[in-house]
């Protein structure tokens, strides 16, 4: 018997209706609303141009929206003229950066998100407990050079793996205490989190979740329904932290996952053969890139779409002093 024409296949796959579930809660959080807002305000009260040191969010939709408005993206305040204002982005900065600021008297906005802004204030505490912090994240990440820089060189050590855990010498092992980065994956921080308890039964940690509930409810969303799909897509950037892990969230379910940033970076060999897609968005995707990415899928086949929803966010942000009247 001969085997079947792979066009064939393709061509009855294309023909076949694909059921395409969509995850509840994605895209944007309440903290990069609010950021994206306070920048949109500055330009209200400013006028162009206004700077914004490091992207605000990480998408570059979002950030290119912001550049047609007048914003100026630099990844350091050497590049703010003077006289100009400047708003720091929602991952936060390190406390050299707004003393900068100051120095050189520019009116600066900071847009970090009240929930890294939270992260930083445990910081503090810990620190004139007399503990000496591990920190669990990424090195390199804006948002844990921020955290780290919340306190003098030295104070804070980064773990970013249980091997990390084993690998530690801190100057005095009952005087501990570990915070962490905001967005990373809920199931790998656990297993740092008891690394750490286990090898220093004293360490004291939030008496919350650091991981914040947006990154939470998104990981939620793509567990609730990766194994009924042969696929996923997630919408967000590459440099983005909570996108990143929502891929590994669905491919550690057993689920192919891609990232992509806009609906032409769909491959249409993905959709082949399949019956059953994913698509969620990280929290700096914007639900118009959603619905860029189910239009491309619709142009490859005929689809049905299903939302599901796994968690009710309704949190909101107050704006800093000043713009609330803009």
């Amino acid at each position: 018997m001969n085997a079947p024409d792979p066009m064939m296949r393709v061509q009855a796959s294309e023909a076949a209706e694909l059921k395409v579930l969509i995850a509840a809660p994605r895209g944007f959080c309440a903290g990069v609303d609010r950021a994206i807002r306070i920048v949109e305000l500055a330009l209200q009260k400013y006028g162009p141009p206004v700077y914004v040191r490091h992207e605000i969010v990480h998408n570059r939709y979002v950030v290119d929206s912001l550049k047609a408005k007048g914003a100026v993206f630099v990844e350091s305040l050497d590049h703010v003229p003077d006289g100009v204002p400047v708003v720091f982005s929602a991952h936060g900065v390190p406390k050299a950066v707004p003393a900068k600021a100051e120095m050189r008297g520019l009116d600066y906005i900071d847009a970090t998100c009240p929930l890294v802004s939270k992260v930083h204030r445990q910081a503090e505490r810990a620190h004139e407990g007399g503990r000496h912090i591990i920190f669990v994240g990424h090195a390199g990440h804006p948002e844990v050079i921020g955290t780290l820089g919340q306190l003098p060189d030295g104070a804070m050590t980064l773990v970013e793996s249980v091997d990390d855990v084993t690998a530690l010498a801190p100057p005095d092992p009952e005087l501990l205490s570990f915070l962490t980065q905001t967005t990373l994956s809920v199931d790998d921080t656990r297993d740092i989190i008891a690394a750490l308890q286990h090898r220093f039964p004293s360490i004291s940690g939030p008496r919350g979740e650091d991981i914040c509930y947006a990154t939470s409810n998104r990981q939620d969303a793509v567990k609730a329904i990766a194994r009924e799909c042969d696929r996923m897509i997630v919408i967000g950037a590459p440099n983005s932290s909570n996108s990143l892990r929502l891929v590994e969230v669905a491919e550690r379910l057993g689920t192919p996952a891609h990232l992509v940033q806009r609906g032409a970076d769909i491959d249409p060999a993905w959709l082949y053969d399949i019956a059953t897609l994913g698509i969620t968005a990280g929290a700096s995707a914007p639900e118009t890139l959603v619905r860029e990415v189910i239009d491309a899928v619709a142009a490859v086949r005929p689809i049905v779409e299903d939302v599901v929803v796994t968690a009710e966010e309704n949190m909101i942000f107050k704006l800093p002093r000043g713009l609330e009247a803009v």
